[in-house]
């Protein structure tokens, strides 16, 4: 049976993560153990590849003492900082050429590893990708929970696919990431991605733990582009949506002229400077904004036709 054991691939992007490095990968130690020797759910040649996106503190020190030390632990070296998504990337193409099964999780302890050995079990009844999903957001501030909550149904409404309360915490067989790694796009939004892949999926649900330790790699700032990204990378609704602003503000400039008409006719004439200042913020308001929007789309646009390579990675520690 042991032969016949998927191997299973742990990938983990890192990006100044020396306070809570060490204490992952000791919980991930003691899990893989258990799943190789204890119900030999996966292969004894099971790994944990950590991705060190451009850190700037002892993240990638602390990662060649690991895996000279630890007969688990591989690394992938990335040559600067390319966001979450890209060093998430990096990894996952790196481990389909190690394993049969994927798991990406961040290194922050946040996501409950012990449902790792379920997502493994479904994988085994026929699922290419397994997504973990949080039950429930009480360890969120108000506001994080309900702006999650307003971005999750806007997805939704522009009709992006998309798993509520999951993040990038997934399995994927080695077919799926050879399917996503075809996806060539530089904006990447990966748990809008996944999901257009196709695949038999399934879904585990676990409770969300406080960050062990360290800082969070998502302030405010970084979540509205992770937000913006989303939803520019995979509808052009907000596009059409200024089509029809267009022509209600047509419509509404005709009901005007027939006023004017009406008023000077009737020699009804009362002076209107502060609706008309108001009329001209407002329109000016909406046209900026449109502006925005479609530059948002050009700025993609621009960014796609470069082809440049989404990483470069200086080192591996792959055996």
């Amino acid at each position: 049976m042991e032969d016949s054991a998927p191997v299973l691939i742990i990938t983990i992007p890192c990006y100044n993560e020396e306070a809570v490095l060490e204490e992952t990968v000791r919980r991930m130690t003691s899990l893989l153990d258990g799943m190789c020797s204890g119900d030999r759910l996966v292969s004894p040649d099971s790994r944990l590849l950590l991705v060190n996106d451009g850190s700037k503190d002892r993240t990638w020190p602390i990662i060649e003492r690991l895996h000279a030390e630890n007969k688990y632990v591989c690394g992938v070296n990335l040559a600067g900082n390319v966001g979450h998504q890209n060093a998430l990337m990096a990894g996952l193409e790196s481990a389909k050429e190690l394993g049969d099964i994927i798991v990406s999780i961040d290194a922050d302890l946040q996501d409950d590893i012990h449902v790792i050995p379920e997502m493994v079990r479904k994988y085994l009844e026929g699922n290419d990708i397994v997504y973990g999903v949080r039950k429930e957001r009480k360890t969120d501030t108000w506001f994080k929970r309900t702006t999650a909550l307003a971005f999750y149904n806007l997805m939704r409404r522009l009709g992006v696919k998309s798993v509520y309360n999951h993040a990038d915490y997934r399995l994927m067989s080695k077919r799926a990431v050879e399917q996503l790694c075809r996806y060539r796009e530089k904006n990447l939004f990966l748990r809008g991605i996944v999901p257009t892949i196709g695949y038999k999926t399934a879904c585990v649900y676990y409770d969300r733990a406080e960050r062990f330790a360290g800082e969070s790699k998502y302030p405010l700032g970084k979540m509205l582009n992770f937000a913006v990204d989303g939803i520019t990378s995979f509808s052009v609704k907000p596009v059409r949506i200024i089509f029809f602003l267009g022509l209600l503000f047509l419509l509404i400039a005709f009901g005007i002229l027939i006023y004017v008409i009406c008023s000077l006719i009737g020699g009804n004439v009362v002076s209107g400077w502060a609706s008309l200042i108001l009329s001209l913020w407002f329109i000016g308001g909406c046209a900026m904004l449109g502006i925005g929007i479609i530059g948002e789309y050009i700025g993609k646009i621009y960014l796609e036709v470069k082809d440049r390579p989404r990483y470069n990675i200086e080192k591996t520690l792959l055996k």
